[in-house]
């Protein structure tokens, strides 16, 4: 039975818990799977639906298919981690939920969701569409689970500027997952951010053929070009140097600019050749206000680097 053609509604919410409590040791666990009665049935599925999903499977001991469905089913729900619950119900002894569910064949398997009645199948399925039914009705488990849980934590030290907490995290998943692009994207760009190119270089370049246009990686594609375009304008470091010694050497202010405007100081890049300009107009044939225009061409018109270093060039131009 599909979520479309299911009487007793498809709309449900996946929550993950994402405490960090132990895990309980296996025997301290309530079981995957038990049998429930009309006067337990509220409790075992109703009430412990709202904590996770839980299956009930209609069956009768006269039934075959019942009995072929049944190992299946309860090695799925057993792999399932505890995503989900399974609880079975003999409807020969208990036929009263049963017909108020309306169920008519059997095996018939309903997962309980908060309370209410989500999804179900009926007839003896394959262990590979069980899977996928226990999927839909709870959510991605296992390894997926994990791995999603541990880029949305590397995600969060990001955002509170631990970078090499974040590196280490993706690190882990990709000892897991090489070939995982959101772990190589991310760890990418950490390492780029920690001033680590080479680094960045190696894992982008471990990322899976075809991928080269991967979303993924484009940040860290990006900043790694971005650092390769400033290593070839030089060592800002020696520019501002030869500044210091020759405050004349036009053409070291003028590299300098560029590696500002390279990464992302546009302020200062503007400064810098508008300070050329005030010295010697004439320097490179103009070259620095024609450097200057290509920069507010490259911002755009409207950008506030863009209006505020036009400000400047006309009070040096006309004043």
């Amino acid at each position: 039975m599909s979520a479309q053609d299911n009487p007793y509604g498809g709309g449900y919410a996946v929550q993950y818990d994402t405490g960090n409590a132990a895990p309980q040791p296996q025997e301290a666990r309530e079981p995957a799977v038990k049998d429930t009665t009309t006067a337990t049935f509220p409790a075992d599925v109703i009430q412990e639906s709202r904590q996770q999903p839980v299956l009930v499977d209609f069956w009768a001991p006269w039934c075959g298919p019942c009995k072929q469905l049944a190992p299946a089913l309860e090695k799925v729900v057993a792999e399932s981690g505890g995503r989900v619950k399974l609880v079975k119900m003999n409807i020969d002894d208990h036929p009263t939920i049963a017909g108020q569910l309306g169920i008519q064949s059997i095996p018939a398997v309903i997962a309980f969701r908060d309370g209410q009645p989500v999804d179900g199948f009926m007839g003896a399925i394959p262990e590979s569409k069980i899977r996928e039914f226990v999927d839909k009705v709870a959510g991605p488990g296992g390894a997926e689970q994990a791995t999603a849980e541990a880029l949305d934590a590397a995600a969060e030290l990001r955002g509170e500027g631990d970078v090499r907490g974040a590196a280490q995290i993706y690190a882990a998943i990709l000892g897991q997952e090489p070939d995982n692009l959101d772990a190589l994207g991310g760890l990418a760009d950490v390492l780029a951010e920690m001033g680590d190119i080479e680094g960045a270089r190696e894992v982008i370049a471990r990322a899976p053929e075809g991928s080269d246009e991967a979303s993924q990686l484009a940040a860290a594609k990006a900043k790694v070009a971005l650092a390769d375009q400033v290593a070839e304008l030089g060592d800002p470091t020696e520019l501002q140097r030869r500044l210091e010694v020759n405050p004349k050497d036009h053409q070291a202010r003028f590299d300098l600019a560029l590696v500002h405007n390279a990464l992302g100081e546009r302020e200062q890049a503007a400064d810098g050749l508008l300070a050329i300009m005030k010295a010697d107009r004439t320097w490179d044939d103009d070259g620095a206000r024609r450097q200057l225009l290509k920069f507010f061409e490259a911002w755009g018109m409207t950008d506030e680097a863009t209006l505020a270093a036009r400000r400047k060039l006309s009070s040096l131009l006309f004043s």
